[in-house]
């Protein structure tokens, strides 16, 4: 298995480097496989996420289908992919930022009793409570 960075997965699904993109996606395409996935940690998806929104502006729509992309792509290896997938249906529905709902989909994975926020939108998804 080989991890994956932000800047090469941000490289593959924005095509936007002349030199940098076409090598992203031939080691994408070409090198990983099934038997020899990308990793994709925590981490890289929701920095990939940060940067589509806040340098590209992709709206949220934009963003939910490039987390359908990297999720749907068999060579690559999500970590804890059904909170991901979690997080990513909460962005889709406008119930909360990516980044929010994953914090609550792992803290459900993690059987927390509840996670402790001052963020007032953050507290409307279950699994958060204000303090």
């Amino acid at each position: 298995m080989i991890g994956l960075d932000t800047n090469v997965l941000l490289r593959y699904l924005l095509g936007d480097d002349p030199v940098q993109s076409p090598k992203a996606a031939h080691f994408l395409e070409r090198v990983l496989s099934q038997q020899n996935p990308g990793f994709v940690s925590l981490v890289t998806l929701s920095e990939v996420v940060w940067v589509l929104g806040s340098v590209y502006r992709f709206t949220h729509l934009e963003i939910v289908s490039a987390i359908q992309g990297v999720l749907q792509t068999e060579t690559f290896l999500v970590q804890n992919q059904p909170e991901v997938y979690t997080a990513m249906i909460a962005l889709q529905s406008g119930q909360a930022d990516f980044a929010d709902a994953l914090i609550a989909a792992l803290g459900d994975w993690a059987n927390c009793s509840t996670t402790i926020t001052f963020d007032k939108k953050a507290a409307r998804l279950p699994g958060f409570q204000l303090l």
